[in-house]
Order: C-alpha cells, then sequence, then structure tokens
C-alpha cells in the first residue's frame, strides 16, 4: 500500500467553500449519530457511553487512516447484535477485548487483500443492500411515530418540510441542520410533550479514558472472544465496503478498499482502547453526509469532534434535542437512499436480476442481518450466472461420407455446471471406427471439466474406437496435462494447434 501524500491532502484541504460544507455536514452528522448509538448501546446491552465512545473514536480514527473521504463510520446495529451473548455471558471487558481482537483481524484483511472479493457482488445485490438498508432506517423510526401525541406528527412534518424546502431559498448550510435547531428551539421554547434524546439514555459526562480491557491472557479468553471477533470483522467489513461503493457511485470517485479494510481496523482498537464497541461504516449517515455537502475527510472528523464536544460541554442541552426531529432526518436518508429506479426496472431488467435483487432486500430486512441478506444474493448470483454460462454451450457433429470418421466441435464453457450436457452429446456416436474431439472453441475451467472428457474418451475407446482430442487452448492444455488421466495434450510441446 503505497501513501500518496499530495491526495491525502487534498482529501482534507481543497477550498474554503469545500471546508464549510464539510464542517457544516460533519455537525448534522454528530447530531444524528447521538439516538444511534444509544440506541445500539441498548441493543449490545452496554451502557450508553459504550456507543458513544465508540462513534466518536471511529468516525475521528477513520478520517485519519481510512480509504473513503466523506464516510462516515461509527458503532453499528449490524456489530451490535453479534455480541449480545458475549456481553451477557462474560461482560463488557470480553466486549473490548473482542473489539481489540476484531480490529487486528481486518487489518490483516486489508494487508491480504480480501477488499477483493468485493468484485463477486453484483450491481443487483447492491442495489438490495441499499433498498433493505432504507427499509430498515424507516422501520426503524417507527417506534418513535407509535403511541405519540400530534405534536410529534407535526413536528415531523415540519422537519420534513424544512429538509425538502429550506434548499430552494440557499443551499449553504445544510436543510438538516436547520431543521434540527428550528424544531430544537420551537420544542423548547413552547414546553413541547415530545420525546428527547435524553429519553434514550443517560448521555455520559467528561471525556472518555484510555485503558486495557480487564481480562486474564490465555488461550481461554482468546477460544471466547474469537468466534465473536472474526464475526464481527466480517460483517463490518462486508458492510463497510458496500457502504463505500454506495459512496463512490454518489459522488462519482474511487476509493482505497484496501485501505478502508485496514482503516476500520485501526478505528476499532482505538474504539475498544477507550470504553468503546466495535462499528463500521454507516449507510445512513453516510447518505446524510454526502447529502449535507461532506466529501472529504474533515467531514468525518468533524463528526467525531463535534459528538465528543456535545458529549463533553452540551450534554444538558443536547439531550433535549426533540427526536421527531431526527426522526424526520432519519427519514429523508430513507427515502435518498431507497433506490427508486430499482421498482420500474424490475420489469427491465433480466429476471434473474430482479430476482437476486428482491431476495438481498426479503433476506435482510427478514433478519435484520445484512451479512445473510448479502450471502443469499450472492450465492442466488452465482448460481443464476452458472445456469447462463452452462446454456453457452454446445456439441456439433460432423460424419464424414463413408462414415468411417466422427468429428465433434465443441463450443462453449466446460466447467461443473456444463459436464452433464457434454457427456450426454457423446452417447449417440454412431458406428464411426474413428473419433475426432475438436475443442479449438471450447474452455476447460475446472477438473469437473476435465473428467467429464476422460470419462467421454475412456468409454469410446473401450468400444474400440481411435479418440483423437485436438485445438487445447493453452490454458485448457495445463489443466488437462495436470489432471487428466488419457493422453497428453503435447501443447507444451507444441504438437496440437493453441
Amino acid at each position: 500500500m503505497t501513501f500518496d501524500f499530495p491526495m491525502y491532502r487534498r482529501q482534507w484541504f481543497t477550498d474554503g467553500a469545500a471546508a464549510r460544507r464539510d464542517v457544516l455536514a460533519g455537525i448534522v452528522v454528530a447530531l444524528a449519530l447521538i439516538p444511534e448509538a444509544i440506541g445500539f448501546s441498548i441493543i449490545a446491552g452496554v451502557d450508553p457511553r459504550v456507543g458513544l465512545y465508540a462513534s466518536v473514536a471511529i468516525a475521528i480514527v477513520i478520517s485519519l487512516v481510512g480509504g473513503r473521504p466523506g464516510m462516515i463510520s461509527a458503532a453499528t446495529a449490524a456489530v451490535a447484535v453479534v455480541v449480545v451473548p458475549l456481553v451477557r455471558d462474560h461482560g463488557v471487558d470480553y466486549l473490548f477485548a473482542a473489539t481489540i481482537l476484531m480490529g487486528i483481524i481486518q487489518i490483516v484483511a486489508g494487508l491480504l487483500r480480501l477488499n477483493l472479493v468485493m468484485q463477486f457482488v453484483s450491481r443487483s445485490v447492491i442495489t438490495g443492500f441499499v433498498n433493505a438498508l432504507a427499509i430498515l432506517i424507516f422501520l426503524a423510526q417507527l417506534p418513535q411515530l407509535t403511541g405519540v401525541g400530534w405534536q410529534t406528527y407535526a413536528m415531523v412534518a415540519g422537519g420534513l418540510a424544512i429538509i425538502y424546502g429550506f434548499p430552494r431559498l440557499t443551499r449553504a448550510i445544510p436543510s438538516p441542520l436547520v431543521a434540527i435547531l428550528v424544531l430544537s428551539a420551537l420544542s423548547i421554547g413552547l414546553g413541547l410533550t415530545v420525546n428527547t434524546v435524553g429519553d434514550m439514555g443517560k448521555l455520559p459526562e467528561g471525556l472518555p479514558s484510555l485503558t486495557l480491557p480487564n481480562v486474564p491472557l490465555t488461550l481461554d479468553t482468546l477460544w471466547i472472544i474469537l468466534p465473536y471477533s472474526l464475526t464481527m470483522a466480517a460483517v463490518g467489513l462486508l458492510e463497510s465496503l458496500l457502504t463505500a461503493q454506495i459512496v463512490d457511485d454518489m459522488t462519482d470517485t474511487d476509493s482505497a478498499k484496501r485501505v478502508e479494510c485496514a482503516g476500520q481496523g485501526g478505528a476499532n482498537i482505538v474504539a475498544a482502547l477507550v470504553g468503546g464497541m466495535g462499528g463500521c461504516a454507516m449507510i445512513g449517515q453516510s447518505v446524510i453526509n454526502v447529502t449535507s455537502g461532506g466529501r472529504g475527510r474533515l467531514s468525518t472528523f468533524v463528526a467525531g469532534a463535534f459528538l465528543l464536544f456535545l458529549l463533553a460541554v452540551l450534554g444538558p442541552f443536547v439531550g433535549r434535542v426533540p427526536m421527531p426531529a431526527l426522526v424526520a432526518v432519519m427519514m429523508m436518508v430513507s427515502i435518498g437512499t431507497f433506490s427508486w429506479n430499482s421498482i420500474a426496472n424490475l420489469r427491465r431488467h433480466p429476471p434473474t436480476s430482479s430476482v437476486v435483487m428482491v431476495t438481498t432486500v426479503v433476506v435482510v430486512v427478514a433478519t435484520r442481518d445484512l451479512s445473510l441478506g448479502v450471502l443469499a444474493g450472492v450465492l442466488l448470483s452465482g448460481i443464476f450466472f452458472a445456469g447462463k454460462v452452462q446454456r453457452m454451450f454446445a456439441v456439433a457433429r460432423e460424419d464424414s461420407g463413408d462414415g468411417a470418421h466422427t468429428t465433434y466441435r465443441v463450443t462453449g464453457q466446460i466447467f461443473f455446471a456444463s459436464v452433464d450436457r457434454f457427456t450426454r452429446a457423446f452417447q449417440d456416436a454412431g458406428t464411426a471406427a474413428h473419433v475426432t474431439i475438436d475443442v479449438a472453441a471450447a474452455h476447460f475451467w475446472d477438473i469437473s471439466g476435465v473428467g467429464a472428457l476422460d470419462t467421454v474418451v475412456a468409454r469410446l475407446r473401450r468400444d474400440g474406437r481411435t479418440v483423437e482430442v485436438i485445438g487445447y487452448n493453452r490454458a485448457s492444455a495445463d489443466l488437462v496435462d495436470r489432471f487428466a488421466l488419457h493422453d497428453k495434450t503435447g501443447v507444451e510441446l507444441g504438437l496440437a494447434p493453441h
């Protein structure tokens, strides 16, 4: 991983207008992080400080060492749900130890370039992932909209009106920030009876301190935390890399995914050392940041630093921020995140692509597990692709005029999904004494394909025929020479056509 200092500097400082947009966007994100971090702490069964301090540390550190400028990382539900049994059975110190190991695993993943597995995630899976997250973000707001008075609904409606209407006047200030400030002033000034941030949980006082997990450094501890750390690392990297790809698309820029893997690991280690839980990239807050004008590393840094300022200095005021204001912001995120074109594309895109997208959405929403949904989508994509390639295969038979010679011309890809069709094509070989199998227009991909060729050649020779296989390309010839049981191809000696 080479370090490009000029590029890194540009990701921090471009011009005054960009810096101002980054600062304002970061402030909006910091306010939106508070209820989320408290909620994730509750999910994990830990004190709200664990989620809030994690969000501060992860956002600040990832702004320094991450690979995707403008993307927001903090404590997340995807990681929180994994550690519930660990916290319940062993306590919060084991959570901190597991988070440190999670970070180490992610750094190793970056060094091993495991970010390249994203190449196997299709566009349909990414679209399903985005749509599922948009639905989950919306569903997460429903508890704040049930069993409440009319003031809450009025404030949410007013917040949405400001968010979508204020940009018509000016885009100098992010409209979500204006909505939060205006609704907070109305709620406090008029004494409205609505839920506030303080109702979500007690906000911490003061600054976090550096500490090591109080766990025994033994193999028993390692075996306890290792399964959780591996799961957290995998889920965190998956969500982070997918979110980075989405932000890439939103901003029409590229990012260093390998650096992001290692950066996520470093951020999680620091989070654990200040008494925080694990986390990863957050698509909702990243969308807030980007739509509010945040593009550089400064926006992510401000989100973490301003969150720390809010907790340490303005805690009592922050506790009075009305939840309807933040609900309005998150509803805006849900609406903006959902790929509305994907609904119309259900009829225009190939049916297999639509099935993959819908399956990803359904599995994620049903299980609340992003990794399961993406895994289901990737598996379906692989199955559909294999089926498509398998159909792009044919065997044509040509008999000589005297019936003594039969030539089979094989076209397409020969691999595990097409071997059945390949072998069946030779079942009716006629009575020709000599058989030529021309594979010049074919390619052997795996040992299943080589084994099928072995089966065909062996059966024909048992019937007393002479068999010649011609036309191997070099890659197929290498595979056949290594694994086939019949004659060598001769390609390596230059005796057969390439």
